[in-house]
């Protein structure tokens, strides 16, 4: 029996609708479907819409300067440079080694890297790593390790690669220069330097105005800074919990790293006893604060004008959680799910899921409902829902979003989230 015929590309979308200048945007993919919409807030007008697009949702949306982002389309093997402001969608398409699993570019926005994990496989396999500038247009793929590694891209005059490895743990640096220069048929490199981690790595961040990269791990936020050709590790960060945190961030509003701590019994048919406390870390004073989100699922979060926003998926109810800059706590009830995790399943697998997104240049925040195909806009300030967008697809397994403004410095954080 002859292989089916791919699938045939898809017309030209259309270009963007004009927007205001000063109008949020709110990109939307459904991953599943293989879309991504553009829409304007708070009014939800449609801009621009791509089809035949499935982004990686594992590697997010990277934030660069003036309003753009990058994401990976896992089917193409393709990385995308999408303006929502801008006449043309799509500002540039570079090939790509996928399935991607991180992305992240150095604090100019300008060199980028995307590592390769599992995708739709047991056990990871991949080993390519891709480097892209998109100042000449230039990629290269090389080789490193399997695995999972998450990645930052240390700017400066000589800009490294640094690679969080897990199994054995390590920060691995490589120099940008020569991964750029490597020679067709994607040959393997070697680091240039290895500092060790503990091998329970998962969450990655960087601070563009020290040059610190962190990874979170089971014993807390491991550090390093670049010294001449080496790695040197600073004072680990404690989660100062019988939990860990398995996402990290920066808070471009401040020097701060964020993450959801998580404790309780590893067992993922428990998941509805799982505790979780936002921890904030404020990398200028030293000083940590904890708060508590309530059991169950809660992982990435987002970063808004004067709030920070968690999902907090329930099988009593679900909520988006806001944590306001004076620590105050406002929880918003969430439409139930149809799909959503139930007791005595685990809480990722073959069931519907929540993103949420905010721009620090914003008040509002977004959140999806998985299977339903809507998006819940909420005015962080008063905790009420100004709107309920459909871009048009069901968003399973929750989409993903990205909001931004032109200038809201979202950028600030060099990693994809």
């Amino acid at each position: 029996m002859p292989d089916p015929a791919p699938d045939p590309t898809p017309a030209p979308d259309p270009a963007p609708a004009p927007a205001p200048a000063d109008a949020p945007v709110l990109l939307v993919s459904d991953h599943v479907e293989g879309a991504v919409h553009v829409l304007t807030v708070p009014d939800g007008t449609v801009r621009a819409r791509l089809t035949g697009r499935h982004l990686s949702e594992h590697a997010g949306f990277l934030a660069l300067p003036g309003g753009r982002v990058a994401c990976v389309d896992d089917r193409r093997g393709e990385l995308l440079v999408l303006d929502p402001f801008g006449d043309r969608l799509v500002e540039r398409a570079v090939p790509v080694a996928v399935p991607a699993e991180h992305l992240a570019c150095d604090p100019s926005g300008r060199l980028l890297a995307v590592t390769t994990g599992l995708g739709r496989n047991a056990e990871p396999w991949s080993d390519l790593l891709t480097v892209v500038d998109l100042a000449t247009g230039e990629a290269a793929r090389v080789r490193t390790r399997v695995g999972e590694p998450g990645v930052t891209v240390l700017g400066g005059d000589d800009p490294l690669v640094v690679l969080r490895h897990r199994e054995p743990g390590a920060f691995a640096a490589h120099r940008f220069a020569d991964l750029l220069a490597a020679p067709p048929g994607c040959p393997a490199v070697t680091a240039l330097a290895l500092l060790p981690l503990p091998d329970d790595g998962h969450g990655d961040a960087q601070e563009p105005g020290t040059g610190e990269v962190f990874a979170a791990t089971g014993e807390g936020v491991h550090r390093a800074r670049r010294e001449g050709d080496a790695l040197v590790a600073g004072p680990p960060i404690p989660w100062d919990a019988p939990a860990r945190g398995w996402y990290l961030r920066l808070d471009p509003r401040r020097p701060a790293l964020w993450s959801t701590l998580r404790g309780g019994a590893p067992d993922p048919l428990r998941w509805p006893e799982w505790t979780n406390q936002a921890w904030r870390h404020d990398l200028a004073t030293g000083r940590t604060v904890r708060t508590g989100l309530g059991p169950g699922l809660v992982f990435r979060l987002a970063l808004a004008r004067h709030h920070t926003a968690f999902t907090r998926i329930h099988p009593d109810g679900d909520e988006l959680v806001l944590l306001g800059a004076d620590d105050t706590v406002r929880r918003v009830p969430l439409p139930a799910m149809d799909g959503a995790p139930r007791r005595g399943g685990t809480p990722w697998e073959g069931v519907q899921r929540r993103a949420v997104a905010a721009s620090p240049d914003s008040g509002w925040v977004a959140v999806t409902r998985g299977g339903h195909g809507e998006v819940h806009l909420v005015d962080a300030a008063t905790g009420e829902e100004a709107a309920r967008l459909r871009p048009g697809t069901p968003l399973m397994h929750g989409g993903h979003l990205a909001l931004r403004t032109r200038g809201d410095g979202a950028d600030g954080d060099p990693v994809g989230r």
